[in-house]
């Protein structure tokens, strides 16, 4: 039987490639704004905004054996030309997003033999970067809050968080708009290249599947090389 697992957000960039990789060995669930990039077919789709309201878990199945919190934003400005409503906002649509969320479905979570649950966080956070003030504090309220979730739900939980240097995504585009900007971005990281959607995915896949069922406490830098090598 396959094992049921949760996205929230994935409606498109790393959430879509993760469900485009792992759709045939999971029973999958979309809790999202949006279904439009989704094959409905072959998942169930949730209308769900993490900042509007609670999550319907009506169409959840008793048991969830995955969980994944995609939601996340770049903003990157001057810390003098961010207010603190704007720290408010990103830790909403961050952090705290993802603690209404999975505390709509930790029991079902429970039942799992071991669930794995799957954050995202930013490089950002272990290398300090100029205009990142705002998305570091909300993502690395993830990495804390996910290693001390991890050891207080062990072994019934595996609880692990990626750190992406900057992936070619929808949410990227501004960042990466033209060449020129590519190219900057390319060379910044060590490998030479943006991340793609699918080499986060494929981590992710990793994560949720058996093969990892040794690994929980972990924030995993997918990062060609930005967070550990100085090469420039």
């Amino acid at each position: 039987m396959k094992k049921n697992i949760l996205l929230i957000g994935g409606s498109h960039g790393i959430g879509k490639a993760l469900i485009d990789l792992v759709q045939n060995d999971y029973k999958i669930y979309v809790a999202s704004r949006s279904s439009e990039d989704l094959n409905t077919a072959e998942i169930t789709h949730i209308q769900y905004d993490v900042l509007d309201g609670d999550l319907d878990t009506t169409n959840l199945p008793d048991q969830l054996d995955g969980f994944i919190y995609c939601p996340g934003n770049i903003n990157l400005k001057p810390f003098k030309m961010l207010s603190a409503a704007t720290y408010e906002d990103d830790m909403n649509l961050n952090f705290f997003g993802l603690v209404k969320s999975l505390k709509a479905v930790t029991d079902r979570l429970k039942k799992s033999e071991q669930a794995s649950l799957i954050f995202f966080s930013t490089v950002a956070v272990k290398v300090g970067m100029p205009f990142h003030t705002s998305v570091a504090a909300s993502k690395g309220a993830i990495e804390g809050f996910a290693k001390a979730l991890a050891a207080e739900y062990a072994p019934s939980f595996r609880v692990n968080v990626i750190a992406p240097s900057l992936t070619d995504t929808p949410l990227a585009g501004k960042l990466l708009a033209n060449d020129k900007k590519r190219e900057m971005m390319d060379a910044r990281h060590p490998l030479k290249r943006v991340g793609q959607a699918d080499d986060i995915a494929k981590v992710a896949a990793f994560l949720l599947s058996d093969d990892s069922s040794w690994v929980t406490g972990q924030v995993l830098g997918i990062d060609g090389g930005m967070s550990t090598l100085n090469v420039n």
